[in-house]
């Protein structure tokens, strides 16, 4: 069994880092309307978000997805250069 992982675009990255880089591309309010969910719109925190993700296994996935889609190589909105 190998460590590595080549088509898992999640393989080593933390749940703080994605809410970090999703929070520093669509600042708070873009999260809480593209994922409706209180921590994102209610007083929102890094702290009480990884909070409620690591509780909350379908909120979690969907902002799993929002980063992959919004990162990943092939979307051609983001410059990954």
């Amino acid at each position: 069994m190998t460590d590595t992982q080549p088509n898992n675009p999640l393989h080593g990255v933390t749940l703080e880092q994605i809410v970090t880089q999703l929070v520093e591309h669509y600042e708070w309010e873009g999260l809480g309307n593209r994922i409706a969910i209180n921590c994102f719109t209610i007083d929102p925190s890094i702290k009480s978000s990884l909070k409620f993700l690591r509780r909350t296994p379908w909120a979690r996935e969907k902002v799993e997805a929002l980063f992959v889609s919004t990162f990943s190589a092939d979307n051609p909105w983001t410059n990954n250069t």
